[in-house]
């Protein structure tokens, strides 16, 4: 990884004091792979397999986004939020894609144009892995996070702090599509929130006061992504 520039290495410093000690750091940025679901689905069961493969990989960052568009089918997604669904039809807009569907596979950014990708999602992830980019460095603290410098995109870019789930959530599912199904998910995303613009210059955003989960232990991560086009700059998971 490169060396952070001076000004990023002061705010390191700062971040690692005993007042803020280092929660989490990745030495290589991790692909990240989006999964745009929902429990009344009944395609989307393999699909969530999918991530339940990846979850354990270091080299992947794994998130399930489930969506609420489904739940005029009978079954209102246990953790569905609206902001999901916007979040992958800004997707399809940046893809210029005429519609959202279900189950669908975001990599790095890039939405995947059918459901086919399921099954050629690992030799995306491969692919990747291989043309990543270099990324602006990242480090989380408990109380807040700095991203270091790095080439911006036009039209800049945002920092995006994603709360998830890491341990599996089952739902008996009682209507719908898939009623009498348990639904698993992995890595269910239950927040998400965008910190500040990035600009290609170093600077620090303060974390916000999460509430308490009520379904197991919370997990933070940072997205960098641009505005125009949707990519993924850098990530951090735990």
């Amino acid at each position: 990884m490169l060396k952070p520039a001076p000004r990023l290495a002061l705010l390191l410093l700062c971040l690692a004091s005993p007042a803020a000690p280092v929660l989490a750091k990745e030495p290589q940025r991790p692909v990240v792979v989006e999964l745009f679901t929902s429990e009344g689905c009944g395609a989307c069961t393999k699909a969530n397999a999918l991530i339940a493969d990846l979850a354990g990989r270091k080299d992947v960052l794994a998130l399930t986004f489930p969506i609420d568009y489904w739940d005029y089918l009978g079954w209102k997604d246990t953790f569905a939020k609206p902001e999901f669904s916007a979040r992958q039809r800004g997707y399809m807009k940046a893809a210029g894609q005429r519609e959202v569907f279900t189950p669908q596979v975001v990599i790095d950014g890039a939405p995947q144009g059918d459901r086919a990708a399921v099954n050629k999602a690992p030799a995306l992830i491969q692919a990747a892995l291989k043309g990543a980019a270099p990324e602006p460095e990242i480090q989380l603290s408990r109380g807040r996070v700095a991203v270091g410098s790095g080439p911006a995109p036009k039209g800049g870019a945002d920092v995006w702090l994603v709360r998830y789930l890491a341990q599996p959530q089952e739902t008996e599912v009682k209507d719908g599509e898939n009623r009498g199904v348990t639904v698993v998910y992995r890595n269910v995303v239950v927040g998400l929130q965008r910190l500040g613009a990035w600009s290609g210059r170093p600077a620090v955003y303060p974390l916000p006061e999460a509430p308490a989960a009520k379904d197991g232990d919370v997990k933070f991560a940072v997205l960098v992504q641009a505005r125009t086009g949707a990519r993924i700059l850098g990530a951090l998971k735990p």
